[in-house]
């Protein structure tokens, strides 16, 4: 009866954002509780409320200081330089877009955490995509596909759960599973190259000054829009302020006279942060840059907790670029809405995870799943592994697949002799789909910075993820190492 609840919760859930019936937060806090009440242990709902709290309150802190942070470096201009070298490589070529979305959301994962990957990425790419009218499903596509293929790194996560929960050497896992994840990178890179080749179809070649044409005449009648409107409006102009050049910063539109001369323009005039906002610091540059490999560094060494070290970070930031209270107010207020929308969105989250596992749902649904294998699958087990991580993965976090499932495959699998290091690299296939999961809160920064519906990026990416993780399952049998 639990299992089958539990999987009639999930698919609810996901037919009710996909078709806009309910946003992802009320969706999240309603449909749980809901199935809590069916399942008969609605008196111990605000338990189980309480404890995925609990258990998601270091993200949602870890999020919020790291929105922070890594909004104050875009705004003090750390990622300018990254951001001009891709629009020199993009100009106005759709296909290069979509392309130069997956190459930086795959160098900037090298860190490890999800949520600073798109943070940096949509930062980037967004001015872009809204200024060609490229479709944003498919940037947050490819860039939860990118980060997903990397999540897999020794300090990204899974890996260390896999090895922790057989007991194995992390190494002895991910290195031999090198291949095969590079060639799933590549189908990524192929991927974003035949997505972009469609939407070049779709939008026509465009050039550069057809684009600032265009965007001249919006402006205009944006500006039109706003004196009639005395000068208010829904956040959407301050977005198009922030990544065009008219203002967006603290203290209104800055005349640039601390801001970089044209250099900061790529050679056609095709800008995507604007090089002469009030907030930036370039006599801070070194120092924000070292910094955040400070930051990195620390956190792939585990120093301290992420939500620490972000929240130090943060802090320090903020004290060093803006000595002045009113500024350090006005940078806070500027990233304030993806703050709340983020944590809002991770809190919703901790009531569906809390009443999946409370409830004993989601065990029950696990414990279906290995049941149904037939025995003659024994000998097969890592390939069996490999295929159950796509749905397990996306539908349970990494620590109840890996903790709680993972250990009896493995099981069952050494019972038909299949190694613990073949169903530990099988485990790993399915984290391309995972990082567009409902149940990682990474993903609401992703859908949230870009202005997308979740139902919308779902919808999108599940299809091509899936088939990523395949390439990767395949890849992995063909070399031998599943």
């Amino acid at each position: 009866m639990l299992t089958i609840l539990g999987f009639t919760m999930i698919a609810t859930f996901l037919v009710l954002i996909m078709m806009k019936k309910m946003s992802p937060i009320a969706a999240l806090v309603l449909i749980p509780a809901l199935f809590c009440v069916f399942v008969g242990k609605g008196a111990k709902l605000g338990d189980y409320v309480l404890d995925g709290v609990t258990d998601l309150a270091p993200t949602a802190a870890m999020l919020m200081f790291a929105i922070v942070y890594f909004g104050v470096m875009i705004d003090v201009g750390l990622f300018d330089p990254i951001v001009r070298g891709i629009l020199k490589f993009c100009k106005a070529d759709p296909m290069r877009i979509v392309v130069g979305t997956a190459v930086l959301a795959s160098i900037v994962s090298l860190d490890g955490d999800g949520s600073t990957t798109f943070m940096i990425t949509v930062s980037a790419m967004y001015p872009l995509y809204k200024r060609l009218k490229m479709s944003l499903v498919v940037m947050t596509g490819v860039a939860a596909m990118a980060n997903g293929v990397m999540n897999t790194l020794p300090w990204g996560g899974p890996t260390a759960r896999a090895a922790t929960a057989l007991k194995l050497d992390a190494s002895d896992i991910f290195v031999p599973m090198i291949p095969a994840l590079l060639v799933g990178l590549l189908f990524v890179f192929v991927l974003s190259y035949v997505l972009g080749v469609r939407e070049r179809r779709r939008l026509g070649v465009l050039t550069l000054d057809e684009v600032l044409v265009e965007e001249k005449v919006e402006e205009k009648e944006t500006e039109t829009v706003l004196v009639g409107a005395g000068g208010s409006g829904d956040g959407k102009v301050d977005m198009r302020k922030s990544l065009t050049g008219n203002g967006g910063a603290a203290g209104g539109a800055g005349s640039g006279a601390d801001a970089p001369e044209d250099d900061a323009h790529d050679e056609d005039g095709f800008q995507g942060l604007d090089p002469h906002r009030a907030t930036l610091r370039p006599k801070l540059y070194w120092f924000n840059a070292l910094l955040t490999v400070g930051l990195l560094t620390a956190m792939i060494m585990e120093l301290l907790p992420i939500p620490v070290l972000f929240l130090l970070g943060a802090a320090l930031v903020l004290t060093v670029n803006f000595p002045h209270i009113p500024d350090q107010k006005a940078r806070i207020a500027a990233h304030a809405e993806n703050v709340l929308n983020v944590s809002g969105m991770v809190f919703a989250a901790a009531v569906f995870t809390g009443v999946l596992q409370g409830t004993g749902m989601v065990d029950h649904m696990a414990k279906w799943m290995v049941d149904v294998i037939p025995g003659s699958m024994g000998p097969h087990m890592a390939l069996v592994t490999g295929i159950l991580s796509l749905p397990l993965t996306y539908f349970m976090s990494n620590d109840g697949f890996y903790f709680g499932v993972l250990p009896v495959l493995a099981e069952a699998g050494a019972a038909h002799g299949v190694s613990p290091l073949e169903m530990a690299r099988a485990s790993l296939v399915g984290q391309p789909l995972h990082m567009s999961s409902p149940l990682v809160p990474a993903v609401y920064v992703l859908v949230g910075m870009a202005k997308v519906e979740f139902g919308d990026h779902t919808k999108f990416v599940v299809k091509w993820a899936a088939l990523t993780c395949l390439v990767i399952l395949g890849s992995g049998m063909l070399f031998g190492i599943i």
